[in-house]
C-alpha cells in the first residue's frame, strides 16, 4: 500500500513557526540559580598557653607545698632546724615571682566567665587581633575584660588561703622560738646552745638561693592540662573557688589576668612566649621576695643559739613569704604587715633583725 504525503502550503508552515514563537515568548522563565551561601566565618583559636607558664607555674605551687609541710614545734634538734633552713632558703626571688603570676594566671583561666567573656572577642578575625595588641600594649586592660572580677577572686582567694596557712605556720615557728628563750626547757637545751657553724650555715643559704629552681614535669603538666581545659586544679590538689573581686588589682594581678586573657584569645601559645614571659615580671613581687632573702641573710649572721635560727625561718622564710604572697594578690593595693604591733620579747640580736627586715619588705618601689 503506497503511503501518501499531504504537502503543507508555505504559509502554513510560517504561520505554525510565528505562533510557537509566541507561545514561548509567554512562558515563565525558569528562575536563575540562588547564589552558594556565604561560607560560615572560622571557628575562633583555641586556648591556647605555653609550656613556659605552667613550668613557672609548678616551681612557685611546689615551693608553697614545700613550705606548708614544716611542722611548729616539730624540731628535735639543731639539725632538723638547719634542714628547715636549707628547704626553705633554696629559692631564687625572680622564679618564685614569676611562677606566683603564672600560677595566677591558671587560676584565671579555671573562671567560666572570663573565659567565656574573653572568648567573645575571638570570633571576628580582625576584633581578636585588635584585643590581643591591646593587651600586649597595656596589660591593665585585660582588667576591664568580662569575668575579670570573677577571675581576680579566684587568684585572691587561692592565694589568700595559701598565705593565711603559712602565716599561721610561721607566727607558730617563733612563737616556739619564744617559748624555748623564756622558759628555757631542759628538754631542749640543745636550742639555747650556740650553732658552731654559723658561717657554714650561712654562706649555704646563700649558694642555695643562687640555684635555678626546676620545674616537676608531672605537676607542670597538670597546671597546663587544667590552664587548657578550665578545670582539674582539683586534680593537683588545689582548691579553686572565691568571690568577685572588685578593682583596683595589684600589678601581678592584673599581670595574671593579662596572661590569661591572651591565653583565652589563643595568643598565649609558643608564638607569643615572648609576651607571657614579659607579663610574668613584676617587680614589686620581685622585690618584695627579694628583701625577704636579704632579712634572712641578715638574720642568720646575727643569730647564735639554735632558738634564734628558729626565729629566722619562722619570720624571713615562712611569714615573710605568706606576706609577699597577701600583699601582691590580696586584691586592691593592700598589704600585709611581716610584723604584728605587739611582739613577745626576743634577744635584742634577732629583734634588731626583726625590725630591719619590716621596715625594708613592707616598703616595695612606686609603680
Amino acid at each position: 500500500m503506497a503511503l501518501a504525503f499531504v504537502r503543507t502550503p508555505r504559509a502554513t508552515v510560517i504561520a505554525l513557526t510565528a505562533a510557537a514563537a509566541v507561545l514561548a515568548a509567554c512562558s515563565t522563565p525558569e528562575p536563575p540559580a540562588p547564589e552558594p551561601a556565604p561560607a560560615p566565618p572560622p571557628p575562633p583559636p583555641p586556648v591556647a598557653l605555653n609550656q613556659g607558664v605552667a613550668d613557672a607555674a609548678a616551681i612557685y605551687v611546689a615551693f608553697v607545698r614545700e613550705m606548708g609541710t614544716i611542722q611548729p614545734g616539730g624540731f628535735q634538734d639543731a639539725e632538723a632546724i638547719q634542714a628547715s633552713i636549707r628547704r626553705g632558703a633554696a629559692y631564687d626571688p625572680v622564679q618564685l615571682s614569676r611562677g606566683m603570676i603564672a600560677y595566677g594566671a591558671i587560676l584565671a583561666l579555671q573562671s567560666d566567665g572570663f573565659v567565656a567573656g574573653v572568648r567573645e572577642f575571638a570570633v571576628d578575625p580582625d576584633q581578636r587581633r585588635d584585643i590581643v595588641n591591646r593587651i600586649i600594649e597595656n596589660p591593665a586592660y585585660a582588667a576591664q575584660l568580662p569575668g575579670a572580677a570573677d577571675a581576680a577572686g579566684l587568684i585572691a582567694a587561692s592565694i589568700g588561703r595559701q598565705s593565711a596557712q603559712l602565716s599561721a605556720i610561721g607566727m607558730a615557728i617563733e612563737e616556739d622560738a619564744y617559748t624555748i628563750q623564756e622558759r628555757q626547757d631542759p628538754r631542749r637545751r640543745w636550742a639555747v646552745q650556740h650553732i658552731t657553724n654559723r658561717e657554714e650555715r650561712l654562706e649555704s643559704a646563700k649558694a642555695l638561693s643562687l640555684q635555678t629552681m626546676a620545674p616537676a614535669t608531672d605537676e607542670s603538666a597538670r597546671l597546663l592540662a587544667a590552664a587548657l581545659s578550665g578545670e582539674g586544679m582539683a586534680g593537683a590538689g588545689i582548691a579553686v573557688e572565691g568571690s568577685d573581686l572588685p578593682p583596683p588589682y595589684t600589678p601581678a594581678v592584673i599581670n595574671a589576668l593579662a596572661i590569661a586573657a591572651l591565653a583565652a584569645l589563643g595568643a598565649g601559645g609558643d608564638d607569643y612566649r615572648t609576651y607571657t614571659e614579659a607579663l610574668s615580671v613584676e617587680t614589686n613581687s620581685e622585690f618584695c621576695l627579694s628583701m625577704s632573702k636579704l632579712m634572712l641573710f641578715q638574720c642568720l649572721a646575727a643569730a647564735r643559739p639554735s632558738y634564734e635560727d628558729m626565729f629566722c625561718l619562722g619570720r624571713h622564710i615562712v611569714r615573710d613569704l605568706s606576706a609577699c604572697q597577701a600583699q601582691n594578690t590580696g586584691g586592691g593595693l593592700a598589704t600585709a604587715p611581716v610584723m604584728t604591733a605587739e611582739e613577745p620579747t626576743v634577744t635584742p640580736v634577732a629583734a634588731e633583725a626583726a625590725a630591719a627586715s619590716t621596715n625594708a619588705v613592707a616598703s616595695t618601689p612606686e609603680e
